[in-house]
This record gives C-alpha cells, structure tokens and sequence, in this order.
C-alpha cells in the first residue's frame, strides 16, 4: 500500500476511536532538538570528552558512578537534566494533546523517555507512565531512604571543557550521600520503582474500563525502537488485548504485525501528515475520571 494510502487509513483510524494511547521512545524526542543517545555516534556528538574516553551511553548510565566518580557521573546526569529543561517539545506533542482530550475515553501516554517533554507540553502528569523514571525526579544514591523528590530547584554546575560537574552537587534530603537521578539505569538494583508503579496502576485502571465499555482504542507509537523494546512490546500486548489498532511511526524499524500500520516517518512529520498542524489551544477535556 502506498505512503498516501497508509496515512488516510492511519486519520481514519485515529479519528473513529474511542481512546487514544500514545506509546513513545526517543526518536519522539528528536524533532525538539534533543539527541538519540542510541549508537556510540549520536552519544559521543553530545558528550565528546566521554567519546575521547571510550565510554557508551550503556556504559555511562550505571549508577556505580555516582560512588566511583560522582563528578562525572553528575556532569552526564547534569547536562542531560539542563538539556530538557530547555528543550521546547516540537508540535506534534501537541496535535496529540488536542486529539486525546477530546475522545470519549480520553487518553494516556506510556514512554521510556526520562526528559518530561509530555508533561512539559500539557499532558496530565496522572496520564503519563514514564517506564523507566524521570530525570526530573531525584533519590538517595546509598539507598537511605524509598523517598522520590522532585528536582525542580536542583542545580548542577558543569565544567564543560573537563566535563565534570562542580560542587555542591544534589545531595540526599536525609543523609550525606549524593541524589541520583530516579531513572532505571543499566546495571541497577537502587532505582526506586514507587513512582512509576503507582503510574503502572492508574493506566492499568484505564485499560481495565477500556475493555469493560468495549472501548475503540488506537495506539499511536513514535519512535520506539526495538534495541530495547519495551515500548514497542507494550504497544503490542495493548492491541492484542482490547483488538486496537497500531500505527507506528518510525523512520527505520517500522515493521507491525499484520493488519497494522507502519510510518517510515520521523515524529513531528509523521504525526502531522496523518493528523494535520496543532488548531491552537486544546479543549479542556482529558476524559473520564481514573479509578
């Protein structure tokens, strides 16, 4: 079937559900300016001194850094949380804003990003799962307390030329260990799972009165891949349970199962070619209350 073919099938789709389920990975992230830390090229453009080091994105975002070299565990960490902060969600963010709001059943996100762009451009922060945390929030490095705190006043000061960041660097609120940032790490035994657990049984409650109300779900997925493929198995496993369509957009690994729809496009350009540009202001309608 032809791009054109796939796209109006794709609006068709969207606009005839019930509920809409937004499931996305980094290639979401893209279209803002914000880099693909997957594969040791895109990494290292972000982080030259750690390309001069040898290190990976794998091999960095382990939390034995934060006792080994917590400097440089910090300025990974600390460039990464001044990056988001300033990072301005691209539109179509909002164009899927505007469409879940107004279905029937409102909508939910579920994505392995940790950056907070979907809260950042007006998603209810009750219908967002961050799979694996957010930079956003913080916790005790040694494990001294299961408290998650956010990290909106939080500062880190890097020394760009070493990479390294300078003190005072986040500190725990209950001991004289180092924060480390709440996001599931490779490698990692400490990360505080509280938050995106309670995030887990909210969107669990809502697929629940999906099925019980024979709700028409789409899923829209943006750019998951399947290196760790999380986001694309639970895009997967929520068609399968309440008979919804997928439609994944993706500029490489677009691949669906049969009856689905698969995009070789990027976020910002797939998401307007299938729904259009943003209409302004949303409705102020996120959907039925959560359980």
């Amino acid at each position: 079937m032809a791009m054109e073919s796939h796209i109006k099938l794709a609006a068709k789709e969207i606009s005839r559900a019930d509920a809409l389920l937004i499931t996305a990975g980094a290639g979401m992230g893209v279209d803002s300016g914000l880099p693909d830390f997957r594969g040791p090229q895109g990494f290292w453009r972000a982080h030259p001194v750690l390309a001069k080091l040898g290190l990976s994105f794998e091999e960095m975002a382990n939390p034995r850094w934060f006792e080994a070299d917590p400097g440089l565990a910090w300025a990974f960490y600390g460039h990464r949380l001044q990056l988001y902060r300033g990072a301005t969600p691209h539109a179509g963010f909002t164009r899927l804003l505007e469409i879940g709001r107004n279905k029937s059943h409102g909508y939910f996100v579920f994505t392995s990003n940790v950056d907070g762009q979907f809260q950042k451009a007006g998603f209810a922060s009750e219908r967002i799962v961050e799979c694996h945390g957010s930079i956003h929030h913080f916790q005790c490095s040694a494990g001294c307390t299961r408290e998650i705190w956010p990290a909106d006043h939080e500062m880190v000061r890097l020394d760009s030329a070493s990479f390294r960041a300078l003190e005072p660097m986040p500190r725990c609120r209950h001991c004289p260990a180092l924060a480390r940032p709440n996001i599931l790490m490779f490698g990692d035994c400490s990360w505080v799972d509280q938050r995106t657990e309670e995030q887990f049984q909210r969107f669990s409650a809502w697929l629940g009165q999906l099925v019980e109300q024979s709700a028409r779900l789409v899923v829209v997925e943006v750019g998951a891949g399947s290196a760790i493929p999380t986001v694309r198995k639970t895009s997967e496993r929520v068609i399968a349970r309440l008979n919804g369509r997928l439609i994944r957009i993706n500029p490489r690994e677009v691949e669906v199962p049969p009856g689905h729809i698969g995009l070789p496009l990027g976020a910002a350009e797939g998401i307007q070619r299938i729904i259009g540009p943003p209409h302004g202001n949303p409705i102020a309608n996120p959907g039925p209350p959560l359980l």
